[in-house]
């Protein structure tokens, strides 16, 4: 598979929302690293989609995340795919789909198949998912792999996404990047 570029590429955002975040292990972590990969984004001009599944009941993407996010798709499937509204609204011309999110075995896992399903490209964010439990969290990984689906980490997105230290933006998104070693 070739490497990341910015003009072929989306993030999808999976159900990030205020209700339901603070039951996932280690929330506050993964949610300081969905923000710093999704501000990285905006900057590299990479469109962000997020799903808000059943909102009335688990509330709308979290107020961290929002300012980075290009538009929200509601759902009421696990499967965002499912939904008929989904595949019209997302970007055209994007095949390579970052999914991050929760929960990494339910929603994610079943938009991942889903969107692989239709001829595109799901590519796990493995830093940027999370669970309730960490089993099942391992779990997903586990049978994404078994779907031959990649898994990559926000940092090699980002530096698949710049490219050269010559990019533009290589400054501001190096600044994000350290700021998630430090976690």
């Amino acid at each position: 598979m070739p490497l990341l570029s910015t003009h072929n590429t989306m993030v999808l955002v999976v159900d990030m929302q205020s209700a339901l975040l603070p039951a996932i292990h280690d929330h506050a972590g993964l949610l300081g690293r969905a923000e710093r990969f999704l501000r990285a984004a905006q900057l590299l001009g990479v469109p962000v989609i997020a799903t808000e599944h059943c909102v009335d009941k688990i509330g709308a993407t979290d107020p961290a995340l929002r300012p980075w996010v290009d538009h929200v798709i509601h759902k009421t499937h696990f499967n965002a795919v499912r939904e008929n509204h989904f595949l019209p609204e997302l970007p055209r011309g994007r095949t390579n789909v970052l999914l991050i999110g929760t929960e990494a075995h339910v929603c994610v896992l079943q938009t991942g198949l889903g969107m692989a399903g239709l001829g595109l490209t799901p590519i796990l964010v493995t830093d940027c998912i999370g669970s309730r439990r960490p089993v099942d969290h391992a779990a997903a990984g586990v049978r994404w792999a078994h779907h031959g689906l990649e898994q990559i980490t926000s940092e090699m997105a980002l530096f698949e996404w710049l490219e050269s230290p010559r990019h533009p933006q290589f400054k501001e998104v190096l600044a994000l990047i350290k700021q998630c070693g430090a976690d």
